[in-house]
C-alpha cells in the first residue's frame, strides 16, 4: 500500500496522462464518425495539399488520443485508397514522434527516479529496456492496446528514440495493413466504422495478433524478472 500511494503521489500527473489517452480514443473517434456523417464528402477527391495537411492532421490526432489508429487506417484506406497508404505510415511515424516528446516532457524522468527506490522494479525495467525492440513490438502488433497510452508508456521508460521509432512503424503495419485493406473494399464509411466486417479470416488474424502480444509481452516480462532476481541473487 505504502508503494502505490507514493506511486500516486509522485507521479499524479503521470498517471493522469495515462488516464486520458485511454479515454480519450472513444470520445475522439465517435465525434469524427459524427463530423464525417455531416460532412460526408470532406475527404473525397483531396488535392495534395490538403492530402498532406490531412496526414499531418491525424497524426496529431493519434498522438493526442483523439483517434485510435484502426479508425485511421479504416477511413484513409476508404477515401484514398492505397495512394494514400505511404502518408499513412509516415502519419503513424510522426505520431510516434511527437507522442514520445510529449511524454518525456510531461513525466520529466520522474516515474525512472520514483522506481529507483525499489531496487527489483528498477532492476526489472532495465532489464525491459535492454530488450525494448521486442518490447516495442509486441506491443504495436496487438489491436487492443491503445497506441498512444503505448508511446506513452515507452517513452517513460526512456527507451532509445530511434529504436522506437523504427520498431512502432514495424509493429503497426501487419494489423493497420489488414484494417487498411478493409477500408478500400468498403462501400459505406459509416457501416465500415460501425461494424468492420472482418470475415473468420480477419478475426483469426486479429485474435492471433493479440495473443502473440499478450504471450510474447509475458514472456519478455517473466524473463527480465527472473534475470533481475538472479542478478540481485549473485550481487547479495
Amino acid at each position: 500500500m505504502s508503494f502505490l500511494k507514493e506511486l500516486f503521489q509522485k507521479n499524479a500527473s503521470t498517471l493522469l496522462s495515462m488516464f486520458l489517452l485511454v479515454v480519450l480514443p472513444v470520445l475522439g473517434s465517435s465525434s469524427l464518425s459524427y463530423m464525417l456523417y455531416r460532412n460526408q464528402e470532406l475527404l473525397e477527391h483531396l488535392t495534395a495539399g490538403q492530402s498532406v495537411f490531412y496526414f499531418v492532421a491525424i497524426a496529431f490526432t493519434m498522438a493526442f488520443a483523439f483517434t485510435p489508429t484502426t479508425f485511421v487506417a479504416l477511413v484513409t484506406g476508404f477515401y484514398l485508397g492505397w495512394a494514400g497508404l505511404p502518408g499513412m505510415v509516415l502519419a503513424y511515424a510522426l505520431a510516434a514522434f511527437i507522442g514520445y516528446h510529449i511524454a518525456a516532457s510531461l513525466d520529466h524522468g520522474k516515474m525512472l527516479n520514483f522506481l529507483h527506490h525499489f531496487p527489483k522494479a528498477d532492476a526489472v525495467m532495465q532489464e525491459l529496456k535492454s530488450q525494448s525492440w521486442q518490447l516495442i513490438i509486441l506491443t504495436r502488433i496487438s489491436p487492443v492496446l491503445p497506441f498512444a497510452l503505448m508511446t506513452f508508456v515507452l517513452a517513460v521508460m526512456r527507451v532509445d528514440r530511434r529504436r522506437f521509432l523504427l520498431a512502432s512503424v514495424i509493429g503497426m503495419l501487419p494489423r493497420s495493413l489488414f484494417f487498411y485493406w478493409l477500408g478500400t473494399k468498403a462501400q459505406d464509411v459509416f457501416a465500415l466504422l460501425r461494424d468492420p466486417d472482418t470475415g473468420t479470416t480477419g478475426k483469426l488474424l486479429v485474435i492471433g495478433l493479440v495473443v502473440v502480444s499478450l504471450f510474447g509481452l509475458y514472456f519478455l516480462f517473466n524473463r527480465a524478472l527472473q534475470r533481475a532476481l538472479g542478478k540481485g541473487a549473485r550481487k547479495g
